[in-house]
């Protein structure tokens, strides 16, 4: 990592356990010309074209037409900014409040739906969530967690039952959105669209699936479907498996 990368700022805790954007003061003063704001939104926009591995303070610095040391005065370090962008599109994501504990299934597969469009419109955040710092600390993770918990409760949860049922929804949604992330992220790379991409696979796919022949047969009937329709199909009834478990617990099913 470049020197720059590590570099500190003068508001840093060297007494922090776990480095983190959120357990340090914010500095008071501010560069009229450069906000931490500004910051994040153009790193939000750098990682969705570019990826993860372009993200740098002097690269984004350059982008912005600044140099690093002063991108430094809001964010001590790259863990920093990448504690900030996460929660910054965390910020995207619909949870909606319910007061009939009868919708809370469907509030809560809104809420997956609204996880899983936002990592597909970021892919670059399902590398790097639980890496960093606190970042479950940063304000739109805690107004979401907080959220999700009153789903829970209204739903019929207990306290110590409402965090791991909002886990298991969340790991779930996670789990299957990092691989279509990563599959959506190197057709972006090919410069293919999606169905153009699975037709230039179509011989080689028909190759090795003729010693198997209930893979055949399953391919054979999806071929020809909008490849996206059946992303979002077979993820929702993942969501939907594990909404029946939770209905399960709840006594409802």
């Amino acid at each position: 990592m470049p020197a720059d990368e590590k570099q500190q700022s003068p508001g840093a805790s060297a007494a922090s356990p776990v480095p983190s954007v959120w357990t340090r003061p914010r500095r008071k003063e501010q560069q009229p010309a450069l906000s931490r704001d500004q910051i994040v939104a153009a790193a939000v926009r750098m990682l969705d074209a570019d990826g993860i591995e372009a993200l740098s303070m002097r690269k984004l610095g350059t982008g912005m037409g600044a140099a690093a040391t002063s991108l430094y005065r809001h964010v001590a370090n790259k863990d920093e900014l990448i504690e900030l962008v996460v929660d910054e599109v965390y910020g995207e994501l619909e949870v909606p409040e319910i007061t009939d504990p009868g919708a809370w299934r469907e509030a809560l597969a809104r809420s997956g739906h609204s996880l899983r469009d936002m990592v597909l419109r970021h892919p670059w955040v399902a590398s790097v969530l639980g890496q960093v710092g606190l970042a479950y600390l940063g304000p739109n993770l805690m107004r979401l967690s907080e959220r999700m918990l009153r789903l829970a409760r209204t739903a019929g949860f207990p306290s110590g039952e409402a965090e791991l049922a909002m886990k298991a929804v969340i790991s779930y949604v996670i789990g299957a959105t990092m691989s279509e992330a990563s599959y959506l992220s190197l057709l972006a790379r090919s410069g293919q669209s999606e169905a153009q991409w699975l037709e230039s696979l179509l011989p080689a796919a028909q190759e090795a699936l003729e010693e198997h022949p209930l893979t055949h047969e399953h391919a054979a009937t999806k071929h020809g479907m909008d490849p996206a329709r059946m992303r979002e199909e077979n993820f929702d009834y993942g969501l939907q498996r594990v909404l029946d478990g939770l209905e399960v617990r709840l006594g409802g099913g």
